[in-house]
């Protein structure tokens, strides 16, 4: 097993600690850069870059140093965080003052305080790529922590995928939660109505449905009006759930 140094191992288990029951998944990733920029050696500031589709985005960061030299290179198309992202691989910039691949965006970022960067691809799954982004103000400052890196950016991109997982899950489970919440409201109100007026059914819900139209409110909205009238205090107006024409 590889040896790493004491603050990269410390980063280990902090991620390890990370509780998705109880942290949202932004604060997930913050958390992500905040262990990153505190346990690898030679970071400065760190981000996350995020890609859906051809969409880029820096979904955290420490510092606005990393959001400006993330943000350049989405204005230009180009980047070692883009190219990190897409291909899944590790992207090192050694020296900004000598690098050639990405010119341009070098120059800016020695000029704003960067000497050197790595961007290591993360995985997250099948619609969404991404990478964790790691600044330095010297040149050189991640020539000796790569593989070290590497590790540890596979962790995070683990802890990542579970957060995106239990994020997913959990907002499904509010849908669900509320789909369900509205379908009883809805057979509520149709036994209001088919109390009021000796209909089935299907006739009630077709009087929702119609005050619907008419009054440009979605059906479990006007389900709710119905249920709240009649619990507040007596029968509701039958004028409320009566279809014009």
């Amino acid at each position: 097993m590889p040896q790493f140094p004491l603050d990269l191992t410390e980063a280990f288990i902090q991620l390890g600690t990370i509780r998705y029951d109880e942290t949202g998944l932004d604060a997930v990733l913050t958390r992500i850069a905040q262990v990153a920029r505190d346990g690898i050696p030679g970071a400065a500031e760190v981000s996350v870059t995020l890609v859906h589709g051809t969409e880029a985005t820096t979904a955290a960061y420490t510092g606005d140093l990393a959001l400006r030299l993330d943000e350049w290179q989405y204005e230009q198309g180009r980047g070692p965080c883009l190219d990190a992202a897409t291909t899944g691989t590790v992207m090192i910039v050694a020296d900004m003052a000598t690098e050639r691949r990405w010119p341009e965006w070098a120059r800016r970022a020695r000029e704003a305080g960067a000497g050197s960067s790595m961007s290591i691809g993360l995985p997250i799954q099948e619609a969404v790529v991404g990478a964790l982004n790691v600044y330095g103000t010297r040149p050189g400052a991640f020539d000796e922590v790569a593989e070290a890196a590497q590790t540890f950016a596979d962790h995070a991109a683990v802890a990542l995928a579970n957060a995106h997982l239990y994020d997913s899950t959990a907002t499904l489970a509010q849908q669900m939660q509320s789909a369900m919440h509205s379908r009883a409201v809805i057979e509520q109100a149709k036994g209001i109505i088919m109390g009021q007026r000796r209909c089935s059914a299907d006739e009630a819900f077709a009087i929702l449905a119609k005050v619907s139209q008419n009054s440009n409110r979605k059906v479990r909205d006007v389900a709710e009006s119905l249920v709240r009238q009649v619990t507040a205090g007596g029968a509701a107006p039958r004028q409320s759930t009566r279809p014009e024409g």
